[in-house]
């Protein structure tokens, strides 16, 4: 692409940081130039957010029907997995997936709670009760 065929079209972060793009320049030598945004990377950006927000959503619903506990709900928030908790809490996989539920969740101990509120960034009551505002 060449520098004058760089899309200009107002991105998600178009008013806050431009993107840099390589381009080819008169002489058919690679460049750079910057970028506001494009509306194809723009939606396809949306499109992702809208199955995070769908996937939270789903999570709360699990968490106030009892389903799962209040770990599951912050890890969608936040864009975890099983792995990424993991690595992060050094706890094994099959010991998360026990906090995930709402029975074995009631059961940590004040450190696990401590550790999994910093981990999401929260106090270790609103990772007990989440929706209470």
């Amino acid at each position: 692409m060449k520098k004058e065929e760089i899309p200009q079209d107002n991105g998600a972060l178009g008013k806050i940081a431009k993107e840099v793009t390589y381009v080819v320049d008169d002489k058919g030598n690679y460049s750079t130039g910057q970028s506001t945004g494009w509306e194809v990377k723009t939606e396809a950006l949306n499109i992702a957010w809208h199955d995070v927000e769908e996937k939270v959503e789903a999570a709360k619903q699990k968490v106030l029907n009892g389903e799962a506990s209040p770990i599951l709900y912050f890890m969608e928030k936040r864009i975890m997995d099983l792995n990424i908790l993991a690595s992060y809490t050094g706890y094994w996989k099959w010991t998360i997936k026990k906090h995930l539920k709402p029975s074995g969740f009631q059961k940590l101990s004040e450190d696990k709670l401590k550790k999994y509120a910093a981990l999401f960034e929260v106090s270790v009551e609103e990772l007990k009760n989440p929706f209470n505002k």
